[in-house]
Order: C-alpha cells, then structure tokens, then sequence
C-alpha cells in the first residue's frame, strides 16, 4: 500500500488548508521513496563549484554563512553540533531525485524550480528568516529545530517544509 505524499494529508487538504495560506512541517513526509541522498553524497555535491551550496555555522559566539564550493577537508572539519548545510537544486543533479519533485504534480508547473536538501545535526539551524516565495526543503538527516514566528506569520506562510 503507497503512502500519500503528504503524509495524512491529501493534495486536496493541502492546497485548501495550507498552500500559500500557512506554513507547514511534515515529519516522516515519505515513507515509500528509495533513500533520499545521505550527508555524504550531499557533501559531495556541495564540493562541486557547479552547485550552489551554503554553510551555516555557529562559531566564535555566533552564526557564519559560508558559500560553496567547499573543500573536502573544510567539511571535515565541522564539529559534532551547529551547523546545517544546505545544497540548492539537487533535482537537477541526482535523477531520482527530480521524480520526487514531480510527485507534486497538483502544483502549478511553474511553482516547481528547484529542491533544496539540507543537513544538520544537533543544533543546527538556518537562523530566523522568512521567505517571500514558495520553499520546498527537504531535511534528509541529522535534528533540525523548527519553529515557525508567531510574529508575522503572513511573511512566512509560503513554507513547507518536508522531513525525509
């Protein structure tokens, strides 16, 4: 039996209640998708200067954004905890991956640009933000803490975010 790609929620569920209405975090999102991508292919792609890539980690008391491409021994040497990476595009460099993109069919076409993958272990983050379009990120490993401002929720409401 095949999971629905929303997990509970039905395509129809999630253009009604939530599409570009309020933000979402779906753990577990697909259960029926061969593996993902895992840290170290992802850490390979980010090595890539074809790829676009960033580094957000916590050091010297706070936040750093790097841009990619990043050398093999940069990322070895990220700690245990806080840090994320964050890989643009990736349905466009792993074939496979772009079938899960396309599983979103119900969506305008033109909705549909890229997936980001990211990791992090504990304590990693993307900082406090918001985006003004339409983000589909898929977390593949590692703890994230998500939280959603109760601040401007209508700035964040174009969110969805998918826990692999």
């Amino acid at each position: 039996m095949r999971k629905t790609l929303l997990g509970a929620i039905s395509p129809e569920e999630f253009l009604r209640e939530y599409w570009q209405k309020k933000p979402l975090l779906i753990r577990q999102a697909w259960t029926d998708f061969p593996e993902i991508i895992d840290y170290a292919r992802l850490a390979e792609l980010a090595e890539r200067d074809d790829v676009q890539s960033r580094l957000i980690e916590y050091k010297n008391e706070r936040w750093q954004l790097e841009s990619g491409p990043f050398t093999p021994s940069r990322l070895k040497r990220l700690g245990e905890t806080d840090w994320t990476i964050l890989v643009q595009s990736v349905n466009h460099l792993v074939p496979h991956i772009s079938e899960l993109l396309y599983r979103f069919n119900f969506l305008p076409y033109t909705r549909l640009d890229d997936l980001m993958i990211s990791y992090a272990p504990p304590g990693g983050t993307v900082g406090p933000h918001y985006d003004s379009y339409d983000v589909f990120l898929l977390q593949v490993g590692g703890k994230k803490r998500w939280q959603i401002s109760s601040d401007d929720a209508r700035a964040l409401s174009k969110m969805h975010r998918f826990a692999y």
